[in-house]
């Protein structure tokens, strides 16, 4: 009886393995990747599938995402569960009418406190406080937080009349 070699024993079972490894990465093909790129100590761009250690300059870093997606239907819905909770029409049409009642107050809410900041900012150029006429960076500061609530509250209408719109 030949016996074989043990070196040819040992290329069976790398091959084994090898194939094995193989079977399992084909099966469990990630559907989701992270592709980094940032650049290390001495420069080079380096790419990677982890976010780049502290202190390393981050270029990009991304999920992609392979998986395939159906596009949902227009209008589709999904369906609930059996056991799921139903709400009567009247209910459902009653807490609506509430919701909109509080969206519209907050909308009025917000034109107030809009047109409030808006007159207290007066376009950029209000008059100096006693203390900010001898201090002009104090006086910039003071302009700049008077355009962030302008645009606060600006935003917010915006956001207001947005989701009123959805309610009809």
């Amino acid at each position: 009886m030949a016996q074989r070699e043990p070196r040819a024993n040992a290329k069976l079972v790398c091959l084994a393995w090898l194939a094995t490894f193989a079977a399992v990465l084909a099966i469990a093909a990630p559907a989701r990747a992270a592709i980094c790129k940032y650049l290390d100590a001495d420069g080079n761009i380096v790419y990677s599938n982890v976010a780049p250690p502290k202190g390393l300059r981050k270029l990009s870093c991304d999920i992609v995402d392979e998986s395939p997606r159906r596009s949902p239907e227009k209008g589709a819905r999904t369906a609930s569960p059996a056991d799921f909770p139903r709400v009567e029409p009247g209910v459902q049409k009653s807490r609506d009418d509430m919701r909109r009642k509080i969206l519209d107050d907050e909308l009025a809410k917000e034109q107030k406190l809009l047109a409030s900041a808006q007159q207290e900012y007066g376009n950029g150029a209000p008059q100096p406080l006693a203390d900010e006429k001898t201090d002009a960076e104090k006086y910039r500061e003071r302009i700049e937080r008077l355009r962030q609530a302008v645009v606060l509250h600006q935003r917010n209408i915006d956001a207001l009349r947005k989701e009123i719109a959805a309610t009809r």
